[in-house]
């Protein structure tokens, strides 16, 4: 009588955890970038108070971070939607498609890349060549490549302040990590002879790496954590999307970047120099089983959402062009299948 008293308990307790397992995967699970993070999060609270279902879960673990969760499979296990502050990988495609996944992407629109400080502390007039030689690994010195020998700004550049270089950035898994070296480091190297003359392999370690020796600090994916240090560091700069700019106004102002300020209107025109498309990705095998899963994307993608007078350019995201937007929104809301890249 003991031992099947003790078997009907364990089957009891079993079938507890699978039904709250079932009922805790009747929330959407968002991952990814801590760039798009803000954007999602909006979306996901309007949702929850206006759609009937739950408040997606909003989990800000990087884009190759998001993108790694999302690949592994399919399953309640498994994320719904992964951000991306940068476009899929081929090598990502090739993983989800392996593992059964097939995808819906979706443009959501425009951010810049800031390079931003307390403001209680002057602002830096940078140049991507003066931004690459504050923060490579190895830069160009009397014809060869040398272990960045610069401790200061000055030292940089005489017109740059005197002040230690210091800058907190986001870790190898971050979109914008790959997007700054792609649009920062790898256009700035460009500008020096040395660099140019090396072989196709030894050019791109030298414009894609970056110092370890603590003048670049990697500061993980919550770039609100690093708004809070610059405060309390105003010698420190810190990169980032300009959304978090945009929200912190009063207390951080950004560098320009070849003579350009990173406001709303000159990313949204292409004036400022480092700025790149937003994303996110839609597991198609959940829909239709994760309840929400489909009014979630045509929420973010509604005109009251994403479009110009929405409550998401509110929060600093750049909107996608009118003809491109409803052609998006159209994609979307469709589920229309990503066939590769």
């Amino acid at each position: 009588m003991i031992k099947k008293t003790l078997t009907l308990a364990a089957v009891a307790a079993a079938t507890l955890v699978a039904a709250q397992a079932a009922e805790a995967r009747d929330t959407i699970r968002i991952v990814g970038s801590s760039t798009v993070f803000p954007f999602a999060t909006a979306v996901a609270e309007t949702f929850g108070k206006t759609s009937g279902f739950p408040t997606p879960v909003v989990e800000s673990t990087g884009s190759g971070g998001g993108l790694k969760l999302f690949c592994a499979g399919v399953g309640e296990e498994h994320p719904d939607i992964t951000n991306a502050s940068r476009r899929i990988k081929a090598s990502e495609v090739e993983t989800c498609a392996k593992n059964g996944i097939t995808i819906t992407e979706v443009k959501v629109g425009f951010d810049g890349i800031v390079l931003a400080n307390s403001k209680a502390a002057p602002t830096y007039e940078l140049t991507k060549d003066k931004i690459y030689l504050a923060l490579a690994k190895q830069v160009p010195m009397d014809g060869k490549m040398v272990d960045n020998p610069y401790t200061m700004w000055n030292e940089v550049d005489s017109s740059l302040p005197a002040k230690k270089i210091e800058v907190l950035g986001p870790p190898p898994t971050s979109g914008t990590r790959d997007a700054f070296v792609e649009l920062v480091m790898e256009e700035g190297c460009e500008a020096f002879e040395t660099v140019e003359a090396l072989d196709k392999d030894a050019k791109k370690i030298a414009c894609q790496s970056i110092r370890e020796d603590g003048a670049f600090i990697e500061a993980g994916e919550n770039d609100n954590l690093i708004v809070q240090k610059l405060e309390a560091n105003p010698d420190a700069l810190g990169i980032f999307g300009f959304s978090f700019l945009d929200q912190n106004a009063d207390k951080i102002h950004g560098s320009t970047v070849g003579g350009v300020e990173p406001t709303f209107d000159n990313i949204a025109s292409g004036d400022y120099g480092v700025s790149r498309s937003l994303y996110f990705y839609v597991k198609k095998e959940h829909v239709g089983v994760i309840p929400g899963l489909k009014e979630y994307v045509t929420e973010f993608t509604s005109d009251r959402a994403w479009g110009p007078d929405g409550y998401l350019p509110e929060k600093g995201l750049i909107p996608l062009p009118d003809a491109q937007r409803t052609a998006m929104a159209e994609q979307a809301q469709n589920l229309m299948t990503f066939e590769g890249l």
